[in-house]
Formats: C-alpha cells, sequence, structure tokens
C-alpha cells in the first residue's frame, strides 16, 4: 500500500546557496498493509525515488542526503527500509534509435546515528523487483 506519492523536496548544503538541493519522485509503500497475501519480509518499507527530468541534481549523486532527509521526515527505519532508485526506460541519438531499459537499483547505506552514508548500488533482482513492480502500477 502506497503511504506516499508525491514531488519530494530535499535541502542542499549551502545555507543560502541551496547547493545541492532539488526534487524528486518519492514514493513510499508499506508491504505490512498491501494486498500481496502470504509475504513476509524483513523490510517492510519500500522507498522509490526517480529522477524529474530537467532537475540540476540527480537521485544518484545525492542518495545519502535524499535517504537521511526522507528517513527523518517519514519516520522510517532504516533497518526495516528497502532504498530502491528507479530510471525509467529512454530514447536518445539521431531519430531515437537508441534505447536504455528501465532499470531499478536497490542502494545500501552505511548509517552513521541517523545520516546515510556510503551508498552501494545493485541491481533489484526477483523476486523483489516482481514485488516493486507490482506496487508501482
Amino acid at each position: 500500500m502506497a503511504i506516499y506519492d508525491d514531488i519530494f523536496s530535499w535541502e542542499g548544503f549551502g545555507g543560502r546557496l541551496r547547493l545541492a538541493s532539488g526534487t524528486c519522485r518519492l514514493r513510499i509503500f508499506d508491504l505490512k498493509k498491501s494486498k500481496i497475501e502470504k509475504l513476509t519480509v524483513l523490510r517492510p518499507i519500500i522507498v522509490v525515488v526517480s529522477d524529474i527530468p530537467g532537475q540540476d541534481m540527480s537521485v544518484r549523486s545525492c542518495a545519502g542526503h535524499i535517504a537521511t532527509m526522507a528517513t527523518g521526515q517519514f519516520d522510517i527505519d532504516p533497518q526495516r527500509m528497502l532504498w530502491v532508485e528507479y530510471y525509467p526506460a529512454s530514447e536518445y541519438g539521431k531519430e531515437k534509435r537508441q534505447k536504455i531499459s528501465e532499470r531499478y537499483d536497490a542502494v545500501e547505506f552505511t548509517w552513521y546515528g541517523d545520516r546515510a552514508l556510503e551508498p552501494r548500488w545493485k541491481p533489484l533482482k526477483p523476486p523483489m523487483l516482481d514485488i516493486v513492480k507490482t506496487l508501482m502500477e
């Protein structure tokens, strides 16, 4: 069940200069409240972030900062959360002949207190990939 699905803004590091601030699409799902039956998971909160076209900062470049702010704002226990970055399919090149497939990356952080640091990305694999795709439909 989706508990949040909207544009999320994060403050940057530069005080008044607002360096590294931006916005992204943020979706938070709680599997404990979902209709997926007979599912037992250690991380029932799934957070899916994705870029908004035209933004200066990407979710990949600010992953730890966004995770720190989102877990604090939505009172999410980082140890019970799966963080996923979603990149939709895209086309580029002359006459849009080149294609990049959609991608889902799971991101693991090292948590120092309430701060997410040292992100590590890996492709999200089935069966969790299938669950995330179902949730996003």
